[in-house]
This record gives C-alpha cells, structure tokens and sequence, in this order.
C-alpha cells in the first residue's frame, strides 16, 4: 500500500472518531438535559382513594404525585406527613390535590371539633321522623329552625323560624356524606355560634322545634315578614295603605249653578255652597 492510501484511510479513521465523539457528546448531552428536567419536578400530596366528611386523614388514604412547578396549586402539601392526622371538613375524592383549606388540624378529642368554624359550636337536639324531615337531612345539609308554643290558653299555637341556614355537621353519630336514601334518626347536630344556642335551647324547653330543609342555593338570610317576602319572590305588588279621610275643613267647597230666565232670556250664575 502506498502512502497515498494510508493517508487516505487516517483520515478517514479520523473524521470517522470526530463524528462519533460529537455524536456521543449530544446524547450525553440530552440525557444530563432529562435527568435536570426530573429533579426540577415538584411533589405534591394527592388523595388515594375518597375520604369522607369529618374523617381523620390517615397516611395510606394519601399518595404522592409529580408535578411541574408552576402547576403546583397554593395550599398544597409536599409531604404526606403533614397532613396525616388531620380531618377532612369537606369530601376529598381519589386523585385530588390536598389544600389546607380542606383539612383542619385535629389537636384532639373528637374528630368532628376540629371541622367546627372559628367560634361557633356544636349542639345536638332530639328529633323524631318529623323534626327530622323524614331522615332526609345529610351531614352538610343546611336548615331552618322554626319555634313553635302554646299561648297561655292552651289552644292557640304561635310559630316562628328562630334561627336561618344552620349547617349540619352529623346526624345521630354520623358525620359521613356518603348516604343514599333516608334513614330515620334521633338527634341531629348543628353549627350554631353561642347566642343561636342559648335560643335553640330556650325553644326546645318552650315548645317544640321543626328544622325545614334548605335549598343549598338559597343562601339569601330572609327579613321582615314572611308574606312579604313572598309577594317579593311572586313580584306581587305590596298594597298600600287605604288613605286617611280629609277633614271637613280640608274639603274644597261645592260649586252650583243656578239658571236665571228673564223674559226671552236665560242665564247661569256659578255660586259656592
């Protein structure tokens, strides 16, 4: 061979060693690139299966879930130790982002005094299958007390609604949503803050209570008198008041007129009366 060829091939070899030593440095390159968008990945704490209303959250109903970091939701948890042994205030379903405003701190005792709002209370009152709307009211729920007791002849009844969108927090001892037809309960407990509970406890010793189911989208606080409200929501006009007679001095004076015939002619005169 001579020297020509060698030359020929060295040169070869060479650029052939170059293309592989740049192409070995991009896929270096590309895999470094991967492994930096990994470990950029955020975390955050996820819901493995529904956790109900007013449960303690344990560490197996959680799991773990990457995200990128700008599609982290604030409130969010980065570890599942942080919100294992807290309480569920509303329904968690499987998949869902766990916030703080959906788990409350439970510094003990019993799990549903940790889903209570900041300065209200929990209060239970008795109930039958009519106070109880025929077992149709649901943790959650939102409900109208009315008060009702007899005058002093013992015939006569009065009602009122005493107290307006009282939220339920269980029924008997379940506090769970999770229901699916009517189950005829005992007690009823309610969210009422400590003046709605002095006259809850007034009317039960007084007479006796009946809780009327609300609408969830009838969050307007009703006002005045029942009837009126109702000609409202009818667009009923309200009548007005009759007018008050006027006085006999206030009244305009009548007016006559008097015809005057004189031979072949007539006339009129307009006097006052």
């Amino acid at each position: 061979m001579n020297k020509k060829g060698i030359v020929l091939m060295l040169g070869v070899s060479l650029m052939m060693a170059t293309g592989a030593a740049m192409l070995a440095k991009t896929w270096m390159q590309e895999q470094n690139g991967e492994g930096d968008d990994e470990s950029n990945m955020a975390k955050v704490v996820v819901a493995a299966l529904q956790i109900p209303f007013g449960e303690t959250v344990q560490a197996s109903d959680l799991r773990m879930l990457e995200l990128p970091p700008n599609a982290v939701p604030a409130g969010s948890f980065s570890d599942i130790e942080s919100v294992a042994g807290r309480v569920s205030n509303q329904v968690i379903y499987p998949g869902e982002i766990v916030l703080e405003g959906r788990v409350a701190e439970h510094l003990g005792g019993s799990a549903l005094a940790a889903v209570l709002e900041h300065g209200k209370r929990a209060m239970s009152v008795r109930v039958d299958d009519v106070v109880g709307v025929a077992g149709f009211l649901l943790p959650g729920n939102r409900v109208d007390v009315v008060s009702a007791k007899r005058n002093g002849d013992n015939r006569n009844v009065a009602s009122e609604t005493i107290l307006r969108n009282i939220k339920v927090l269980a029924v008997d001892q379940i506090a769970s949503q999770e229901r699916d037809g009517p189950v005829i309960v005992r007690a009823v407990t309610v969210e009422v803050d400590p003046r709605q509970a002095e006259k809850l406890v007034e009317a039960t010793q007084e007479g006796k209570v009946q809780l009327t189911l609300r609408n969830p989208l009838d969050t307007e606080e009703e006002t005045g008198d029942f009837m009126t409200a109702q000609r409202s929501n009818l667009g009923v006009a309200e009548p007005e008041p009759p007018k008050p007679a006027p006085s006999p001095q206030a009244r305009a004076p009548a007016l006559r007129q008097v015809h005057v015939i004189r031979g072949t002619q007539q006339s009129s005169v307009t006097v006052r009366n």
